[in-house]
C-alpha cells in the first residue's frame, strides 16, 4: 500500500478529523461492540490508510485525566496491532463504555477483538 507507514506511529493521517468524515462514520458506518467498548467502522473509496478516532464520554468520567488516560491507552493499544488490518482502510470509532478504568492489557484485547471483527467485516 503506497503512503501508509510500515512503523508503529499514529500520525497526523492515521487520524480522524473534520466534522463531514466523522458524520459520515457514525451514519453510513457499521456499529458493533465487544464487553466494555463499542465502536463503528465504514470503508471509504478516498482514503489510502486507516483512520482512527476515540471517543470517552464526560458523562461517564468528570475528570479530564481520566479520560485523557483512556484515549492514550487505546491509542497505544491500536498502534501497537494496526498490523491486524494489514491492506484494509476502514476509518473506525472507538467509543469506551465501561464505568471504571481498565488496565492496558485488557484494553489491548479489547482492541485486539475490536481490530479483527472489522478486518473480518463483522
Amino acid at each position: 500500500m503506497e503512503g501508509y507507514p510500515l512503523s508503529n506511529t499514529l500520525s497526523r493521517q492515521e487520524r480522524l478529523r473534520g466534522k463531514t468524515n466523522i458524520s459520515t462514520l457514525m451514519n453510513r458506518g457499521k456499529w458493533g461492540s465487544v464487553p466494555g467498548m463499542k465502536y463503528c467502522y465504514f470503508f471509504p473509496e478516498e482514503t489510502d490508510c486507516p483512520r482512527i478516532i476515540v471517543s470517552v464520554p464526560k458523562k461517564i468520567f468528570k475528570r479530564a485525566v481520566k479520560r485523557n488516560l483512556l484515549k492514550r491507552r487505546i491509542r497505544e493499544a491500536y498502534r501497537t496491532q494496526k498490523f491486524i488490518l494489514e491492506g484494509k482502510c476502514p476509518d473506525i470509532l472507538f467509543l469506551y463504555n465501561e464505568v471504571e478504568v481498565l488496565p492496558f492489557p485488557e484494553i489491548h484485547s479489547k482492541v485486539r477483538d475490536i481490530l479483527c471483527k472489522v478486518k473480518s467485516g463483522k
